[in-house]
């Protein structure tokens, strides 16, 4: 099962109002809980089948926001190599979900033309419930934010294009 199949069937469960969804393939077992009224929040638990009972309990949750429209990065919406051989990629450190502000009423960490000094909050990643601050390994200029606001990320994916010059 694909992300994109995941991500519908996410919408379909927020929409259908159900508070859980299980779902046992071939390969995978998943796991939809939808968050109390405060919240709001969709969580997902996937596990391979192929795991042994024990490790099954101590699997990995990935958590995530149900966004309106979640439209994760694709390698077409990265921008050309040749273009940015002169830029530093700041990358994702895990996985989770993408957002631009600390919070829904207060302003971005940063813009496109900010300038960043080493150790300064870029965004934030919710991993398992947990708000993770990213902050800037280099100094320089934001040329480029890469990822949509509350959208998921994976590991090592590109977030931010900077100009250390």
């Amino acid at each position: 099962m694909d992300l994109k199949e995941i991500q519908n069937l996410i919408k379909f469960v927020a929409k259908s109002g159900a508070s859980e969804v299980k779902l046992e393939m071939d390969d995978v077992k998943i796991t939809i809980k939808t968050g109390s009224e405060d919240d709001g929040r969709t969580y997902v638990q996937q596990v391979p089948m192929n795991m042994p009972q024990q490790q099954m309990q101590q699997a990995p949750v990935q958590n995530q926001q149900q966004a309106p429209a979640p439209a994760p990065a694709t390698e077409a919406a990265a921008p050309k190599a040749s273009e940015n051989d002169n830029y530093v990629t700041i990358k994702s450190p895990i996985i989770g979900t993408f957002y631009r502000k600390p919070s829904p009423d207060k302003e971005t960490y940063v813009e496109v033309g900010s300038e960043i000094k080493e150790g300064d909050v870029l965004c934030t990643i919710e991993a398992m419930k947990l708000f993770n601050e990213i902050e800037s390994e280099v100094s320089g200029k934001i040329v480029k934010v890469l990822v949509d606001d509350s959208s998921p990320v994976e590991y090592d994916q590109p977030l931010f294009l900077v100009d250390p010059s």
